[in-house]
């Protein structure tokens, strides 16, 4: 079996890849440095000829909901034109836990790409995940020294190595729709988190607390972050995930 990963080169593409492999399925792996481009569609047919499913972890980094929208309107109309051109028979996208109903910039782009896979012409799954235990440390290495963002936010953290697994078994698996949500065994905040990270890192940088405003901040402290009641939870909590990491 052929499984292409869009952003095989990411946090979690790259871990999808592995587990690709060790699944013994072989990886296909979608990225600008492969010469494949997600918003013009170059590379894509000739990358995609053979494969059996397709798993789009691609990614944009962004504070803007048009960019974020433009992205992934783009990538997701190329991949799934270009899949049903080569035959792809199940495409699988991670999503994010929330973002149909916390309205972040990013997250309208991630709904806008769930409703063209879902409206698509290739069978689908898509796999809502949580935020990974990694984007504690996000935050502080994106924060500009000598101090850390402390985002005052409730999620449930899960290790993006347990996402990847988890993509993987869908993508052999037969389309399915929306899953149940995917989630850490519990919820954290996510300000405590970074200065877990940054007593694990040795690090005195100081954590400036930074509240969630507006509309999505009513609707994450509302609890739009956190997993559905039949949500499949991961076994790694994040104190144990930043021991072993």
């Amino acid at each position: 079996m052929r499984i292409a990963v869009a952003g095989g080169t990411g946090l979690v593409g790259a871990m999808v890849v592995e587990e690709v492999r060790r699944s013994g399925a072989t990886p296909v792996v979608i990225a600008r440095s492969r010469g494949v481009d997600l918003t013009t569609g170059t590379g894509l047919a000739a990358v995609l000829d053979g494969v059996d499913a397709v798993i789009d972890t691609s990614n944009v980094e962004t504070m803007s909901a048009k960019r974020s929208v433009a992205f992934f309107e783009t990538a997701t109309g190329q991949l799934l034109a270009a899949g049903a051109a080569a035959g792809v028979r199940h495409h699988v996208a991670l999503s994010i836990v929330g973002c149909d109903r916390v309205d972040l910039p990013y997250y309208l782009g991630k709904r806008r790409q769930e409703d063209l896979v879902a409206a698509g012409p290739l069978p689908w799954t898509v796999l809502r995940a949580t935020q990974f235990h990694e984007f504690a440390g996000q935050i502080v290495d994106r924060s500009p020294r000598p101090i850390a963002l402390g985002l005052r936010m409730r999620t449930q953290p899960i290790a993006a190595r347990e996402v990847a697994v988890e993509l993987v078994a869908t993508a052999v698996d037969r389309p399915a729709g929306l899953l149940p949500d995917l989630a850490g065994p519990r919820p954290e905040a996510m300000d405590v988190m970074v200065r877990r990270v940054l007593r694990a890192r040795g690090s005195r940088r100081v954590v400036v607390p930074v509240p969630m405003v507006g509309r999505a901040g009513r609707q994450t402290r509302a609890g739009g972050l956190l997993p559905g009641p039949d949500a499949t939870l991961g076994r790694e909590t994040f104190d144990e995930w930043l021991a072993r990491a």
